[in-house]
């Protein structure tokens, strides 16, 4: 049986938001019907309470559950609050800042990669890594196994440097990989990324299914004037053998297919 996730990122609450991109979003999950809505960081545009209640009402209109992790965005942007209560706010709209969803057909850790000190950059602890190890070694046999955080593990390569991946992203990976992960997503820098870590790195000694790397365009564009940002959203469809990303773009007034790549299981 196949199990579908919906990929948002970077809505961007509070700064320029399109009711029509948001209409079609509902429309597209009501005709997807994904099983879980993930949403991987930027919710709110400055840490807002206000803006982050109104994207968890936007991300309610989706009609799935629905595992939100923080990004750098969902942090105050005020002194001392920003390091002295960074998660408050982020804790009263959505709860934890590492969520966790489980059943027969998958199971995805959320991380949260968000710190106070690194307005761009992100990081993990290594008692959040221990704990999405020990969560995804617990999976049924056969449910996919996902990790999602904020920072990107892989993004395409003309992304400006303000816009950093991970901290000690190889260490990331070969950690997750270790703990059976099969997808890690992420979002951060508003453009599609999709990759499978043996292209990138050689695993002779290593058999199995891919460890697939997949970056969400942002839903939002807080600043539509700037350059080579794109808007959309990924869709995950796992069987038992294979998982299949697609990528949808806002083109034309309508999110449209625009790539789609297969990747075994293992």
């Amino acid at each position: 049986m196949t199990v579908r996730i919906l990929h948002i990122s970077d809505l961007h609450a509070g700064r320029r938001e399109s009711p029509e991109t948001l209409a079609a979003l509902h429309e597209l999950a009501a005709e997807l019907r994904p099983e879980l809505v993930l949403a991987t960081g930027d919710l709110a545009h400055r840490g807002r309470r206000a803006q982050l209640e109104r994207a968890r009402e936007l991300l309610a209109g989706v009609g799935a559950p629905v595992l939100a992790v923080p990004g750098n965005h969902d942090l105050p942007y005020t002194v001392p609050a920003r390091f002295t209560r960074p998660f408050r706010e982020w804790e009263r709209v959505f709860g934890t800042t590492e969520p966790v969803y489980s059943s027969e057909r998958l199971v995805v850790a959320g991380l949260s990669s968000a710190r106070p000190w690194r307005q761009q950059g992100g990081a993990l602890t290594e008692g959040a890594l221990a704990r999405a190890a020990s969560l995804l070694g617990a999976a049924s046999p056969g449910a996919l196994r996902v990790v999602a955080l904020h920072h990107h593990l892989a993004a395409p390569p003309w992304r400006p440097r303000r816009k950093r991946p991970l901290r000690r992203r190889d260490r990331v990976l070969r950690l997750l990989a270790e703990a059976g992960a099969e997808l890690v997503v992420g979002g951060h820098v508003h453009q599609a990324a999709v990759a499978a870590r043996r292209e990138f790195e050689a695993l002779e000694q290593e058999r199995g299914g891919s460890l697939v790397l997949a970056t969400a365009p942002g839903l939002g564009r807080p600043r539509p004037t700037r350059a080579g940002e794109a808007c959309g959203l990924n869709v995950y469809e796992a069987g038992p053998d294979t998982l299949e990303v697609t990528t949808f773009a806002w083109q034309a007034g309508a999110f449209r297919e625009v790539g789609r790549r297969t990747f075994p299981r293992g």
